[in-house]
Parts: structure tokens; sequence; C-alpha cells
């Protein structure tokens, strides 16, 4: 029986020589089509990416028009796996697969219940000038998605739009990038990219059927040099060595040279019935490449850190950079069962991480956390490691830190890829934690290395430090549960205790004081709604102080889980999810945006029995004043529902125990 193509919503028949190969799992199905190349993804027999060119160009040939020699089927993976960090204690890695040869390459489909992919595969070297890696969004598709102007800038606010109104500016739009279309919901995105540009969509036109964007990605780079700043931003320079950035001056005409028989980065359609869903794909995990079989990541310790530069080193500014005030920290740390704190910028001399700041003595206060049951983690912007990585990460491993946070790496291409998995390579072989900011969104790096605990790609919370008195980030905390955190963990920094008003927040004397818009209980429920799994507690230790009945219950809250539940909320209204501790307990988690709204609770993820519920709600009076919230205690059946009313930037924070 002959496939069927599908345009413009309309099953028109297709002739069966026209389709190379077909993977299909359940109501998912994606298809590959010959001379020319193309795919197409289809859920419940409707196609939810209509027909689409793909190509890959090798040595200066384009392959569009390849002629099929053969292709197979195939099922792998094994289910399920251990995931020794992540939002499940295991996960099924198994797809149905399907492989097109096309002699010199060949295209291999991926189905699998939470969504289908394609790439390329090559037989030999060759230099990779380019890719098709077109996206067709159907027409009708309300669209959700993130844009930017810099290869590897990915910190923007999310933007809203109907297919046919996408902007059509210039502007990247980064990944992951969703729509729903006929009670579908697709994110795009990628999975298993190594030495390899990361993938941007841009240009929509109108074509047939939706419109079509096409791919953007940063060529290999040809000359680069090292720029750095002095306490003036704006004064930026060309430095010899060390320096805040690495930029690229000149690209070459490619995107990379494969030496030998090599994949290209999964191109990943996660298929749901509502955008609640999304949260509980697995499929960029499940692609990625597993960790070495004899690797051992048992050592690899999540938890929360006590951060030092949001806060302004306690609210003291740049004076409060210091040996006292880092033991503070640490005590702070200590104390509440806050598994490590952050050096951020600053504890060592500018931009060079071989001297230490005359005022910080890393070396004392390394020795004095470690007798606290405390870790240490430092800052470094990565022109400070780069070249260097097997280095750094021995020596600071030996001076007893334990982990990095590397900054500033702003591009997208084959070079920043090879090197954010060959520090990861060095620091796991020296027992160390990644959280790579000022990088791109994850691309399942994190399954291959689980000591890479978190990342950046996200407008988040250190917005706040320089924000205009109107800024609304409660629109943009919505969005990203389902855009960014789709691809994987996102270093939000959440848990600011100074909650205003939406307008009318200042962020005070030389940004010492900084805040959140939004209520207390909207920055309570991001400690369980975002994975991070080294998770920065934004705000001082005197403000926590002052704040503990709320601090407690933050810091208490898993950065690992063993389930996670997505709950009903859409990126233009409201998230929220539940997710199912380590101990058996519960903790469900909802936001809204500036529209204050009622919530039901359905409970049935408890699964059966009596439960203690511990919540955190608005109080009657959040919506004048932010920082007021309700704590109570109620018994629940599961299966009941709780009726939640969230303020204007509101939200809620539950613990459900037996």
């Amino acid at each position: 029986m002959a496939l069927a193509a599908v345009s413009a919503g309309l099953i028109l028949p297709a002739s069966a020589d026209s389709v190379a190969a077909t993977a299909t799992c359940g109501r998912n199905e994606i298809r590959l089509y010959e001379q020319p190349l193309a795919y197409e993804v289809v859920r419940d027999g409707k196609a939810v990416v209509p027909k689409t060119p793909c190509a890959v160009m090798l040595d200066g040939r384009c392959q569009k028009d390849a002629k099929l020699v053969k292709a197979v089927k195939a099922r792998g993976g094994s289910a399920p796996v251990a995931t020794p960090v992540y939002k499940k204690a295991s996960v099924d890695v198994s797809a149905e697969y399907a492989i097109a040869d096309f002699g010199d390459f060949a295209v291999r489909l991926a189905a699998r219940a939470d969504g289908v992919a394609w790439r390329f595969e090559l037989k030999k070297g060759a230099v990779i000038n380019g890719e098709d890696a077109s996206l067709t969004v159907p027409a009708g598709a309300r669209c959700w998605f993130n844009r930017t102007g810099d290869w590897g800038a990915e910190e923007t606010v999310p933007e809203f739009a109907d297919a046919a109104k996408l902007p059509r500016d210039g502007r990247m739009f980064y990944l992951p990038f969703a729509y729903s279309v006929d009670g579908v919901t697709v994110a795009v995105t990628e999975s298993d990219l190594h030495d390899y540009p990361a993938w941007y969509l841009k240009d929509a036109r109108d074509v047939e059927g939706g419109v079509r964007l096409v791919p953007a990605m940063e060529r290999y780079p040809k000359a680069t040099f090292r720029e750095s700043n002095d306490s003036d931003w704006s004064n930026r320079r060309k430095v010899e060595k060390g320096g805040r950035w690495v930029r690229v001056s000149e690209h070459e005409g490619f995107l990379v040279k494969a030496e030998g028989a090599r994949t290209l980065p999964w191109r990943v359609f996660i298929l749901a019935d509502s955008p609640s869903k999304l949260c509980e794909a697995d499929i960029v995990y499940a692609l990625a490449t597993p960790a070495k079989a004899d690797a051992d990541f048992s050592w690899v310790k999540p938890g929360k850190v006590a951060w030092d530069w949001w806060n302004c080193f306690d609210n003291q500014g740049d004076k409060g950079c210091n040996t006292k005030t880092y033991e503070r920290f640490i005590d702070f740390a200590a104390k509440s069962g806050v598994e490590y704190v952050i050096f951020d910028e600053g504890w060592s001399a500018a931009l060079d991480i071989w001297k230490f700041h005359p005022d910080v003595d890393v070396p004392h206060l390394i020795d004095y956390a470690e007798k606290k049951g405390v870790g240490i983690i430092l800052w470094m912007a990565w022109a400070q490691v780069y070249g260097d990585e097997e280095k750094v990460a021995e020596h600071f491993a030996k001076l007893g830190a334990k982990g990095f946070k590397v900054d500033f790496m702003d591009r997208s291409d084959a070079e920043i890829a090879v090197f954010l998995e060959k520090f990861a390579e060095a620091c796991a072989k020296n027992r160390m934690l990644i959280d790579y900011h000022g990088a791109y969104r994850p691309v399942g790096l994190n399954r291959t290395y689980p000591n890479i605990v978190n990342y950046e790609g996200i407008h988040g919370l250190e917005q706040m430090k320089w924000a205009p008195k109107d800024k609304d980030m409660t629109f943009n905390d919505v969005a990203c549960f389902f855009l960014r955190l789709t691809a994987g963990p996102m270093d939000y920094t959440p848990g600011a205790m100074l909650n205003h008003r939406i307008g009318e927040y200042s962020a005070g004397e030389g940004q010492k004081f900084p805040g959140s818009v939004g209520t207390r209980c909207h920055q309570m429920a991001m400690m369980a709604l975002y994975e991070a799994y080294l998770q920065m507690l934004c705000d001082s230790p005197t403000n926590y102080e002052k704040n503990e009945e709320c601090f407690k219950f933050m810091a208490a809250t898993p950065v690992v889980w063993d389930e996670t539940v997505g709950l009903p909320g859409c990126p233009e209204t409201m998230a929220a999810v539940a997710r199912k501790a380590k101990d058996g307990s519960w903790y469900a988690s909802g936001l809204t945006n500036r529209e204050s709204r009622d919530f039901e609770l359905k409970t049935d993820f408890l699964g059966g029995g009596e439960w203690s519920a511990e919540i955190f709600r608005d109080a009657p009076e959040s919506d004048a004043e932010p920082m007021k919230y309700v704590h109570e205690t109620k018994s629940v059946k599961a299966g009941d529902s709780l009726r939640l009313h969230l303020a204007s930037g509101g939200g809620f924070a539950i613990r459900f125990t037996k």
C-alpha cells in the first residue's frame, strides 16, 4: 500500500518509489523522500511538519538528488536505562529506526512515543560545506520561539506569533522552536551534537502548506583573537593571552572537516498532545551518546549553590569580595544544608585564574569549606581555560575545588562544541562538575558526560540586575518552561526574596539590592519547576535568614527526580509540573504571567492513599504586596483537587508526603 504525503492538512497519494524510508512508533511517523531528499513528520496520520527539503553538501557537492541504494529497519536501544542525573530515575532509550543508504552517506530516521528525528551519517571523510535542515511550519500553527542576532547568544525573551506572521527581519530563531497545530504540539530541537555547529533557523518564507524556515549554522573559524575588558564594559580590547572571549574574526567556507566516518546531530521533533506534556519527553536524552561503558559518574553530586554575584556579596558590593565574606557564605551553606558555594568573578586577579585576588584566600577557603561539608565551585571566562583544559582541571582538582562555572563562550561553531566536550572529559577525569554558562542550549552532551550539571542559554534572573522599571519577567518565566527547558536543564538562578509588583521594581543602589517581579511564591515555584541539577540560589544569606520559612522549603527541594508529570498550562498563560523525589514525596509547583488566575490541581499523580500537603500559595493581598504568602498544611487523598488562586505574577509550591 502506498504511503501518503500530507500538505496543508489534506492527505494526498504519493508514489511508493518516492519514499526512501519510514520509521514508525505508535502514533508517530517520520518519512524520508528521495530525489530530491525531503522529510515529513506525521502524527495520527496528519503531517505536523509538511514535506520539507533536507540535504548535505560534501566536498562542494550538494547531495539532495542522491539515489537510494537500500533501506533497512532496525530497533535500537535497551529499556530502561538508569539515569544518574536527570528528571527521571530511568529512561526507555529504545527507538524504531530506518536507515536509508545513499552510497557515501546515509540518512537515519528514529521514531519513539515522544517524538521522531532524522540525521545524516557519513561513511568516509569529507569537507561538510553545509546542511539543509529546513523546517516547514504548517499553516495555521501557533508558534512560540526565541530569536537572536548573534551566534551562541541565547538569552532573549520569548515571542509568540501565528505561522503566517512569523518575524522576517533577518534575526535567527534559536532552538527549541515550538508550535501547536490541529491539537498537536511540536518542539523542534537537536541532540547528540559533537564537533559540529549548533542549529539555527531564519528567513521565514511562504511555501505551499505553511511557512518555511531555512537553516543557519556558524561556519568553522579561520582566524580568532582574544578580547578582554576592564571595569568599564564598553572598553574592550584585544589581548595576547587570557581575556574574556575568544572571538572569530574570519570564518572558513565550510562547517567542519570530517576526518572519517561520522554522524551529524539529530534533528529532533518532540510530539505531544498539549504543551504541558513537552516536559515529559526524553528523546533528547535518549538519542544522545551514552557515557562510556567503563566510565564512573557515581561521584557526581547534584545540589544547590549559595551564589555571590547576583546579591553583590551579601549586599556589600565589591568590598564584600574577601575571605571573611566567603567564610560567611560557607557557614550559611553548611548550616542550611546547601551543598556548594560558588566563587563567581572576583576570586582571582582580573581574568587570570592563576593569580588569586589579594583579599581572597582561596586555598584556605576551600579547606575551610571541605571541613564543613561544603564544596567550592569556581567561575572562569572560557578564554582562561581554552587550550589548557587538562591543566586547568587537574590543577584546581588538586586544590580541592569541586567544579567550574565556565562563562562567555558566546559562539556556536564546531570549535566551541569541541571545547565543551573536551573540557567535560578533562573535568570528568578529575571528578569535577561543570556549569556551562554563556553557552547555547543543551544538545544531549549531559548524557555523555553527567558531570555537566547545568547550562545557561536562558533569559534568566540575572537580567533583573539591570532591568528597566517596566520589565515583566513573569511573561518570560512561563514561556521558558515550554521552550528552553524542553532541551534540558537551565541555569536560571531563581530564589529572590525581594519581590515587587510588575512595573514597580528598582535594583537599588548600584544594583546592590536586586529583586524580582511577581510574588514570593512565583520564585519558590521555580525550585521544582525548573530543572537544574546544580541550582543556584540567587539571593544573599542575609535575605534568606530574614525569610527562613521560605528558604528552608526551597533549600530542601530536590534537584534530581524519579518522575516528571506535566500539569495543565501553555506558554501564553501558566506553567505547572509535578515531580516525584527519590524519597517518595511529590512536589507540585506552578506559576503564572502577569494575569492572575485560578488553577485546579488534580492530584492523580500521587497514585493512591492519604497524603500531607505542605502548601505555599499566594495570599489574598499578594497582588498589592507580592512578598505576602500563605503557608499551610492540609490532608489530601490521592485524586483530590486543590483549588489555588494565583495572583498577578503569582505561583504555588507544594510538597506531598505520606
